[in-house]
């Protein structure tokens, strides 16, 4: 297989490929409509990119006086891509088709055991498996994308120097270069946040926003933004700087070496929010706390949730507080991006009523409020998000 970038050598034809690819369904009025070529340039790119097998007739539209009109979708079956998250808590790879279908998913626990090296053993391992599980051949892999914690060199493909991983040896890993002489393919790397929002791009059709802000609120707060339909990049990888952005000037101490008071993160995480739980279970404030665990640094998140969900009062007010602080930041966020769309993710999301809260107190604090209507989602891949957008992160090079 040609590599990826290579597949697709007419920037008219990426453009084509990537537009029936976001309309799903498309018939060749829309794409003569929408692209402004002739119906002789359109008619060649379509028969080129049926001839790769990139594209598929699917049958025929409604229609309108004449002919009924074929419709074309992208090939599922073009090739398959490998997707690989590396969080502080947990690795995960998935391997997907071309449509970002889930075909088959292993994790990891990243404890202290699991060094660079085991996990790239035990990965190559796992990724035969899984090609063997789904009949599908090592040479019919596109590509492995990496979604991992930074900082991190993307473009020479190593993790430099992460904080607080189980393990050791995470520092200075140059995986691109390993994970390519072990596997055969070509591997990209970027940021979790950024995989995250590629996936969210390339996975829901009639997606047309090309203006995109994705934050992932988890054990810390992470984001990425969308300009144009392009990630956009600073000058080193700041995927969880968002976090220390001030929310109050007289705020909490930092609660990471070198970061700031007030930090928003300080106010907006699953860490903060068990710390304040065991505090209510040292006082003895809540009941449901108590009956959860033995002692208060027994208590993690699934308690926390569980504890809400029996609508204990301590709890419901701390993700409250939370909520509101989140929204203080979003809208903050939106005030200086203007994103046509925020799609939120991570496990603080999906907690009772946390969503609903955040959205409202961001929108009551979006400056031209009444002109500008900012369009809130939650993440529609979920958990998966970061694997399945390293997925995402191999296919966005056919049309990059």
């Amino acid at each position: 297989m040609l590599p990826i970038h290579e597949i697709i050598a007419n920037p008219k034809a990426k453009e084509i490929y990537f537009t029936v690819r976001k309309h799903g369904t498309v018939s060749k009025q829309t794409l003569l409509d929408e692209s402004g070529l002739t119906i002789s340039t359109l008619t060649r790119i379509l028969d080129e990119l049926l001839s790769q097998e990139l594209l598929v007739e699917v049958g025929f539209g409604e229609s309108t006086g004449g002919r009924r009109p074929t419709l074309y979708e992208t090939n599922p079956s073009y090739a398959y891509l490998l997707g690989l998250e590396i969080s502080r808590t947990h690795a995960k790879l998935v391997l997907t088709d071309f449509h970002l279908r889930l075909l088959g998913e292993h994790t990891w626990s990243m404890d202290a055991g699991l060094t660079p090296e085991l996990l790239m053993e035990s990965l190559h391992r796992q990724g035969l498996q899984m090609l063997d599980a789904a009949s599908v051949q090592l040479s019919r892999v596109a590509g492995l994308g990496i979604g991992a914690v930074g900082p991190l060199d993307r473009t020479a493909g190593v993790i430099l120097n992460p904080a607080r991983f189980p393990a050791e040896g995470w520092s200075q890993v140059h995986i691109k270069e390993q994970l390519e002489q072990r596997l055969g393919v070509p591997v990209y790397l970027d940021n979790g946040a950024n995989t995250a929002l590629l996936g969210e791009y390339w996975a829901g059709s009639n997606r047309m926003q090309q203006h995109l802000l994705y934050l992932h609120a988890g054990i810390g707060l992470r984001s990425a933004i969308m300009n144009d339909g392009r990630l956009l990049y600073g000058i080193i990888d700041t995927e969880g700087a968002v976090g220390q952005m001030i929310i109050d000037r007289a705020g909490v101490p930092p609660q990471i070496p070198g970061g700031n008071a007030g930090a928003w993160e300080s106010y907006v995480s699953v860490r903060t929010l068990e710390g304040q739980a065991r505090e209510a279970w040292r006082l003895g404030s809540s009941t449901s706390l108590r009956a959860l665990a033995e002692h208060a640094e027994a208590l993690e998140f699934v308690h926390l949730l569980e504890a809400l969900q029996e609508r204990d009062p301590v709890m419901i007010r701390l993700f409250e507080e939370m909520a509101v602080a989140c929204g203080i930041g979003l809208a903050n966020l939106i005030n200086i991006l203007h994103p046509e769309e925020v799609i939120l993710g991570g496990p603080l999301f999906l907690a009772a009523d946390f969503y609903e809260t955040a959205t409202r107190i961001a929108l009551e604090r979006t400056y031209y409020r009444g002109q500008y209507n900012v369009r809130f989602t939650r993440s529609s891949l979920g958990e998966r998000a970061v694997a399945t957008g390293a997925c995402a992160l191999v296919l966005h090079q056919l049309t990059s």
